[in-house]
């Protein structure tokens, strides 16, 4: 499979930034002129359109539940195993929401995990900022594209969902992401296991108490100090007795889309995500 070298892939991020332009894999090199020269066929518009959508939650009517889990960029770009074996001895799918400056320090495990088909590949920002706070919108677009360049390259894989850091988003980082093919895919279980005071006990009854049909649990796959870990298998089981399936979030939103439009120019309003009280 084609691969684009780091001096190729420049002038694509900034032709990207400045025509908003959804990123796609490179051509491979056998493919026929003629085929490129082909014109694509004329899509209709959609005759009503919505900002672009920020995600929390599945149907409410369906026994389905995903449980995800972030690796963040940070200084130490951590790997705690112990999350994945978890997931694997229980068969249990997830979505892994990945930073790219993590993935670049973690690139042998990386390629393992999207060796198996249950592990659903997320993007989660190359430098893990605040993105609402991120004002030139060709870094917005920096952040996603050099994240969905490096885990291309590594993995063959192209993420279609977008975790904003610290669950902060608002409209325009939303409608950007959407100009990149990523949906904005936040949570509505935060399960806390960043607190340092949290225990792996309390940590469970958390999530078993608050877990509800189509939800989307974040936890974490990079520090091995949290406790999720150690909370997992009881969570795993304590979901499946309540009659949860646990899916990846592209089961739970299976045959769902959302026509996009620009967003308005009303006040950006962030939206942050609940944490435990």
């Amino acid at each position: 499979m084609a691969r684009w070298t780091s001096v190729q892939f420049i002038p694509a991020l900034v032709a990207l930034a400045t025509s908003a332009c959804a990123w796609i894999p490179p051509a491979e090199p056998d493919t026929p002129l003629e085929a490129l020269a082909q014109k694509a066929p004329e899509r209709e518009e959609p005759s009503a359109s919505e900002p672009a959508p920020i995600v929390t939650n599945g149907s409410r009517h369906r026994m389905r539940l995903a449980l995800t889990f972030d690796a963040c960029s940070t200084r130490h770009n951590e790997y705690d195993e112990r999350v994945i074996r978890t997931l694997l001895e229980t068969s249990t799918p997830a979505t892994l929401f990945i930073g790219g400056g993590w993935a670049l320090a973690n690139r042998g495990h990386l390629q393992e995990l999207a060796q198996y088909p249950d592990f659903e590949l997320g993007n989660h920002t190359f430098s893990h900022p605040h993105m609402p706070k991120v004002k030139d919108d060709r870094k917005v677009l920096e952040e996603l594209q050099r994240t969905q360049q490096v885990v291309y390259d590594l993995t063959g894989r192209i993420p279609r969902y977008f975790r904003p850091p610290f669950g902060e988003i608002d409209e325009r980082v939303a409608w950007l992401a959407s100009q990149a093919s990523l949906v904005t895919l936040n949570y509505d279980l935060p399960s806390g296991d960043p607190d340092e005071t949290i225990t792996a006990k309390r940590l469970v009854d958390w999530v078993l108490k608050k877990a509800s049909p189509g939800g989307i649990v974040v936890m974490h796959m990079n520090h091995k100090r949290f406790v999720t870990a150690e909370a997992l298998p009881d969570i795993i089981t304590g979901l499946r007795k309540r009659g949860f399936e646990l899916v990846t979030v592209g089961t739970l939103l299976e045959d769902t889309s959302w026509p996009t439009c620009q967003p308005s120019q009303e006040p950006e309003r962030p939206v942050v995500a609940e944490v435990i009280p």
